[in-house]
């Protein structure tokens, strides 16, 4: 009996560490995808009628107070799994599954700055509450597709962001393509904004990674209108036509008659750290460490982006 209740003691002992470590067992994943980091903290949703259930939250900074915020957009979700590769050992790899721990693990380093954080999604879901127009056959449609990535800019604005940060992965049509970009959108009025913070972020994210010997290859800071939509046809009117004219990035372009009426209102690019086609990229998409490297990087470069300027020396009177 004694030896009986020392087990159970034991056993209790045991939970207990394993609840304060945080080594809880994943939660299922309805897509057959691996779970991926949950986040720490409930945080405040800022609109729960428009974005779905974990969508658009906004969480307080953990240290100091810088009075800004910073929108991070973890992309895709849900029924949407991006682009899919496949890592080194053969594991297929979803472009959301990797974005997400990526974007949680940023915005942990820019609480502990002083910055409140809002982001698009804080698990494995959409963005936008979706409604029967936005699905078919268990996926997007092409308006579907439109109105989730459209609610980011909508939470980025209803956030008040300072700056906003889409973090994406490229996929190719071969295991060749590879390497690192950062997007900005130049049709903007804070274009030249835009293009200082896409600077900082390729430096930073391309030096990090570069500094654990993986060597990627640069493959610039792009304009939008190099990357837009290539998605609907022109000739097929409505929603198809409109997308097939839209050339940028919805998450960071202008407003469009008929078509897209919310563009963000501040700074903002998508960065696209690695190609997860590639499998070496892939690998590095789909690890902990990896996730981890570029969400240092990202935090940097908001970081130098959005520090004030140095105090110019006071006049001296003669």
């Amino acid at each position: 009996m004694a030896l009986r209740l020392v087990v159970v003691m034991l056993l209790v002992v045991v939970i207990l560490v394993i609840e304060i470590l945080g080594f809880s067992r994943p939660l299922p994943d309805l897509h057959g995808r691996a779970p991926r980091t949950r986040i720490s903290s409930r945080g405040e949703p800022l609109d729960p009628a428009t974005f779905a259930a974990g969508a658009c939250t906004a969480l307080g900074p953990t240290t100091g107070n810088r009075h800004e915020t910073v929108f991070l957009d973890a992309g895709h979700g849900g029924i949407d799994p991006g682009g899919v590769g496949t890592t080194q050992a053969g594991q297929t790899i979803y472009e959301a599954d990797a974005t997400l721990p990526i974007e949680l693990d940023a915005m942990g380093i820019l609480r502990a700055q002083g910055f409140r954080v809002v982001v698009s999604r804080t698990g494995d879901t959409a963005v936008v509450r979706l409604g029967s127009a936005d699905v078919s056959g268990g996926v997007l449609t092409l308006q579907g597709s439109h109105d989730d990535v459209a609610a980011r800019d909508i939470c980025a604005n209803d956030a008040e962001a300072n700056v906003l940060v889409g973090i994406y992965f490229n996929a190719g049509g071969s295991p060749q393509g590879a390497g690192s970009i950062t997007a900005y959108d130049a049709d903007r009025p804070f274009s030249t904004a835009n293009l200082k913070l896409a600077n900082l972020m390729q430096g930073d994210v391309l030096a990090a990674m570069d500094a654990q010997g993986w060597n990627i290859p640069n493959d610039g800071v792009l304009p939008d209108t190099d990357l837009g939509s290539y998605v609907g046809d022109p000739t097929a009117g409505g929603i198809a036509g409109e997308a097939a004219a839209y050339d940028h990035l919805l998450v960071i372009g202008p407003a469009m008659t008929g078509y897209f009426t919310s563009p963000s209102q501040m700074p903002g690019v998508v960065v696209e750290p690695l190609y997860i086609t590639d499998p070496f990229e892939g690998t590095i998409a789909a690890s902990a460490h990896g996730q981890r490297v570029i969400a240092q990087a990202i935090s940097t470069a908001i970081e130098t982006f959005l520090a004030p300027s140095p105090a110019l020396p006071s006049a001296r009177v003669s």
